[in-house]
């Protein structure tokens, strides 16, 4: 990509904040956009939020140093929910960012900037981070492609944190066979080539008891793509969100304490009243959250039994409008799983007519060449995401 071109669109298109910030220094080649929560040598990390101090990250987090090992640059960091702990993108340091495909509606959080980003043709490729369906749930808001790799094939480094043992950093892209290249860099090099699936069927199945309460459009979808394929026995969502409560709730208070004392005013009023509510996790549930993760690991990689994949949605309602409240469960539930068990996600677009709807893909852990390959193949039967038109283009808004 030429990085002249793209900053000036990015600038025309600022009014959708997904950048928090430009990188000026960046030449023409394979550009990416990383969320403002990863270190980047010479660039800010915000992670989101007015906490942290406003000098430029010393050392790139190690996936970084792959991406540029690999020949690849940096154009940008990339909006967020403050300090990755939410699931709308509304920021109120940095503005909210804006789905490409209706303004008037969240991207998706909190990896949102980076889903806007290469939605908007503004990257090759873009990075985020994802806790609890920080990566898949704005990947499908948005129309893109949003991979949560097995957990622990990335580094974490150099990741402000929001719940360590829970966070996967992974990638962002208009395709499967770009994001498939992508975790390839991150990796250090790894090959994750899916191939070319047109002519193979994966074999699928549904998780019993995990498709309730979808809005009408995302039923739509949803009806179209599972068709046909069975429903299998498999470790109800709300038992494994049981789980996962603690963990999350436990380790991403414990590293706000001291600013949850001193400078509480910094926070935006959500963000704060949600770390808070980590001061209720005991040490006990805390530990016994630990426990169940090997449980619940091992009862799902028996469940996908003789399956390539299981499929699943994404989320239970296309993107609301910015400010509509009580949505969080709605985009939650059904990623969150999947955070605690490990197992690697791949999110595509489903054959929407209207706003996108996406579609999780479940593999086996450390399997995750094996699972774009079959994403690959159910993108190539669905056909790929509508690229969202921008209905004009404006210099509202800035970036610093």
């Amino acid at each position: 990509m030429d990085a002249i071109d793209t900053r000036r669109r990015a600038r025309e298109l600022a009014s959708y904040n997904g950048f928090i910030s430009l990188n000026e220094q960046a030449e023409s080649g394979e550009l990416v956009a990383v969320k403002d929560n990863i270190d980047v040598q010479g660039m800010v990390t915000t992670a989101g939020g007015r906490h942290l101090p406003a000098r430029a990250a010393d050392k790139d987090a190690p996936i970084i140093a792959s991406l540029r090992a690999a020949g690849a640059q940096v154009i940008g960091k990339a909006n967020m929910h403050e300090y990755a702990f939410g699931v709308t993108n509304d920021n109120v340091h940095f503005g909210a960012a804006r789905n490409p495909h209706d303004p008037t509606r969240v991207p998706g959080g909190s990896s949102g900037g980076s889903a806007v980003v290469a939605s908007l043709g503004l990257c090759d490729w873009a990075i985020g981070s994802d806790t609890g369906g920080s990566i898949r749930i704005p990947a499908g808001l948005c129309g893109v492609v949003g991979m949560k790799p097995t957990t622990g094939l990335l580094s974490i480094e150099g990741i402000f944190p929001l719940a360590e043992s829970l966070d996967v950093p992974g990638p962002m892209a208009r395709d499967v066979r770009t994001t498939a290249h992508a975790l390839g860099v991150l990796a250090g090099g790894d090959r994750f080539d899916p191939g070319t699936p047109e002519d193979w069927s994966p074999h699928l199945a549904v998780p019993s008891g995990w498709e309730d309460g979808l809005d009408g459009q995302t039923q739509k979808v949803w009806d179209r793509v599972s068709e046909g394929l069975p429903r299998i026995e498999f470790p109800g969502w709300k038992t494994l969100e049981d789980a996962f409560q603690p963990i999350l709730f436990a380790e991403a208070t414990s590293y706000h304490l001291d600013w949850l004392r001193d400078a509480p005013d910094l926070y935006s009023d959500d963000v704060r009243k949600t770390l808070e509510l980590g001061f209720k996790v005991t040490g006990a549930g805390y530990l016994w959250g630990l426990r169940q993760r090997a449980r619940w690991a091992e009862a799902v990689e028996r469940a996908l039994g003789s399956y390539d994949a299981v499929i699943l949605p994404n989320t239970m309602i296309t993107a609301p409008l910015i400010g509509e409240p009580h949505v969080r469960e709605k985009l939650l539930r059904y990623t969150r799983p999947f955070n605690l068990t490990g197992q690697p996600v791949v999110t595509i677009p489903g054959p929407s007519d209207s706003l996108p709807v996406g579609i999780q893909v479940v593999g086996r852990i450390g399997e995750d060449a094996a699972l774009l390959r079959v994403a690959a193949a159910l993108e190539a039967r669905w056909g790929a995401g509508k690229a969202p038109v921008p209905e004009q283009e404006t210099t509202m808004g800035a970036t610093r």
